[in-house]
């Protein structure tokens, strides 16, 4: 599933090619948007919240995608042939005068009144790459982890209820930077330090070139454990090994270095 990272990226990208045009065709190929049409009005912008992405309209409606496990977007020069956004797996178009954004696989869409946002994050936690994350979310963040009490702490850096915008790959990188065997304990671990990591790797990423839209063509290669089951750790040689974190249908794949993350470090 794309993280917190991808949908700031995707966002940025809507921005560049959206923001501040007026739209000349609008496509929502969703049961309950079907009919609904933003032509004529201006995007304001977009923004990501964790994995949720908003993109605002000039009449106070917002358009609001959730990637899943397999979405993303394109953006194209209009009158392209793949602005046309053929295709089964095209769910939204919206076109301006220069650019057009398709989006591939949407697995949420729901058009919402701006003013109605919040309510449709209200149950997550703070999003770690929210500018305010290290002053207020990171405290916010803490408080509802002590929640969890002896959770394994991979599975609390996966709780988007905890901290809104980390999947497995930040996950399994936070914890192999800080040396942290995934099924250890939250509430014996330092998690203002893991969230802090999984903050900086993941701004690293939005402000870092990708090879795609999405990143993962990088994965595997440019991860140090995320990916690499079976091939030697990057640090001390040892194979790295999979578990599973969250118990079905919600598991998660957990990859960890057996050596640098030995339990009861």
């Amino acid at each position: 599933m794309p993280e917190g990272d991808v949908l700031a990226r995707t966002a940025a990208a809507l921005d560049r090619a959206l923001r501040g045009a007026a739209v000349v065709r609008t496509d929502l190929r969703w049961p309950t948007a079907a009919g609904t049409s933003f032509d004529g009005r201006v995007v304001l912008g977009s923004h990501a919240y964790g994995k949720h992405l908003f993109t605002r309209f000039d009449d106070g409606r917002t358009l609001h995608t959730h990637l899943r496990m397999d979405g993303f977007w394109r953006t194209h020069p209009t009158g392209s042939p793949a602005a046309a956004g053929r295709g089964p797996d095209v769910r939204v178009v919206l076109a301006t005068a220069e650019r057009t954004a398709v989006g591939h696989l949407i697995g949420v869409l729901d058009v919402v009144p701006t003013s109605r946002e919040g309510e449709l994050v209200a149950h997550l936690g703070p999003d770690v790459l929210a500018e305010d994350f290290p002053s207020r979310g990171l405290a916010e963040a803490l408080a509802r982890a002590a929640q969890r009490g002896a959770t394994p702490v991979v599975e609390v850096l996966l709780d988007q209820t905890v901290a809104a915008g980390i999947g497995t790959i930040y996950a399994a990188e936070s914890l192999f930077a800080r040396r942290v065997w995934p099924w250890t304990p939250a509430d014996a671990c330092d998690l203002a330090s893991l969230l802090m990591v999984a903050r900086t790797l993941m701004a690293r990423s939005v402000a870092a070139p990708s090879p795609t839209a999405t990143g993962d063509t990088a994965r595997g290669r440019t991860t140090l454990v995320h990916g690499r089951g079976g091939q030697p750790c990057r640090r001390c040689g040892t194979p790295i090994a999979v578990g599973t974190a969250r118990r079905p249908p919600m598991q998660r794949p957990v990859w960890w270095c057996p050596a640098c993350q030995a339990r009861g470090d």
